[in-house]
């Protein structure tokens, strides 16, 4: 499910549900959790978070998505990743959609394949990803691209997405743990004192009321109903704006 592996002073963390294309549920939730543990325990310098089989991550798994818990657990790991007193890296090959786009960016930074796939197809099913993941998405790549994948749900291939600096280096894993190796050897308070204030400059973190209650609306409505009865069924929803 969720495979950690210590390198000297980067820990791999892998998500290995091929069968899911790496969706996450709440037992995957639950490993990633330990391993941000598991690499505080461990004093690693460099976490680099990758998926198994040619893909990183393909969202949530639906079965689970409308439970509360899930939500809770999800915001737990993404803001675990962007904490760290380590720097956090995403090896991405293949999709990382949905879920999947919220721990790219959640981490400090991201390797990708040029074939690889970002997007948030939250408008297919009627749901809606928290405001952080708005601004994170709008501080990485900007007002315009945010709209574009938030508002189309297109799919923004690892090549455009180093054009427009949401993936720093174009790669596979071997790459990765390059970059991940020569970034550990680095002054590790420095590195800290570093993360610090590139957080502090982030958009603020607070939820406005506005998106609040459009938010428990979407989580609440029969739209999302719909649009998960639709993804089972395999057919196209017919969303009703209720």
């Amino acid at each position: 499910m969720i495979h950690v592996e210590q390198r000297e002073r980067v820990t791999v963390v892998t998500i290995d549900r091929p069968e899911r294309r790496n969706a996450l549920d709440h037992e995957a939730l639950a490993g990633l959790e330990s391993a941000l543990a598991l690499a505080h325990e461990a004093d690693s310098r460099v976490l680099a978070l990758t998926g198994a089989a040619g893909h990183f991550c393909s969202g949530a798994d639906l079965s689970g998505v409308e439970d509360e818990g899930f939500v809770a657990a999800l915001s737990r790991v993404l803001h675990g990743l962007r904490r760290a007193p380590f720097v956090t890296m995403a090896v991405i090959d293949g999709f990382a959609l949905g879920a999947g786009t919220q721990l790219a960016i959640s981490c400090d930074l991201r390797v990708a394949s040029a074939t690889a796939g970002f997007g948030v197809p939250a408008a297919k099913l009627g749901l809606m990803v928290d405001q952080w993941t708005v601004r994170r998405l709008v501080a990485l790549v900007g007002q315009s691209t945010a709209r574009h994948v938030l508002l189309s749900t297109d799919v923004i291939a690892g090549q455009r997405a180093y054009d427009l600096g949401l993936v720093h280096r174009l790669g596979g894993l071997d790459d990765g743990l390059e970059w991940a190796d020569h970034i550990a050897a680095l002054a590790p308070l420095t590195l800290q004192g570093l993360k610090i204030g590139l957080d502090e400059a982030d958009p603020f973190e607070d939820t406005t009321l506005a998106y609040g209650a459009a938010f428990d609306t979407a989580w609440g409505s029969e739209d999302l109903a719909e649009g998960l009865a639709a993804f089972s069924e395999k057919r196209r929803p017919q969303f009703r704006g209720q």
